[in-house]
């Protein structure tokens, strides 16, 4: 059970990576909890609703989404993933190239499966 628990929150977090590629609002909405909190580079803390603002006002568009590593870790129903990798693309009419370090906290349940519940991001040489 647990490896497939491994599976799907690895699974789940390649979709999140389409989902802001695509700028899919829709996509990400099912994929993040409601409770989101997210903290941004600039230390700000950003909930769902923000998050799909900038998707569906255009705000943040990703041209380049590049994983290097993915690290994974599942206890029970809450899981963790560890992304590095580069993104490229605007945000709020500024174009950028940035080396990050995500790391996610997730949380299943048997109605929507893995749901983004807390994230954080920070820059990475």
């Amino acid at each position: 059970m647990a490896d497939d628990y491994t599976a799907s929150l690895r699974e789940a977090e390649r979709r999140l990576q389409v989902a802001q590629l695509a700028g899919d609002a829709d996509a990400l909405d099912l994929l993040l909890d409601d409770r989101l909190v997210f903290t941004g580079p600039d230390g700000g803390l950003y909930s769902k609703g923000d998050d799909l603002e900038i998707q569906r006002t255009g705000e943040q568009r990703l041209t380049r989404v590049d994983e290097e590593e993915l690290k994974v870790l599942v206890d029970g129903r809450t899981g963790v993933t560890w992304f590095l990798g580069t993104l490229a693309g605007v945000f709020k009419g500024e174009a950028f190239t940035a080396r990050v370090r995500y790391t996610r906290t997730w949380v299943h349940s048997d109605e929507h499966g893995w749901r983004l519940v807390a994230a954080h991001v920070s820059a990475q040489d």
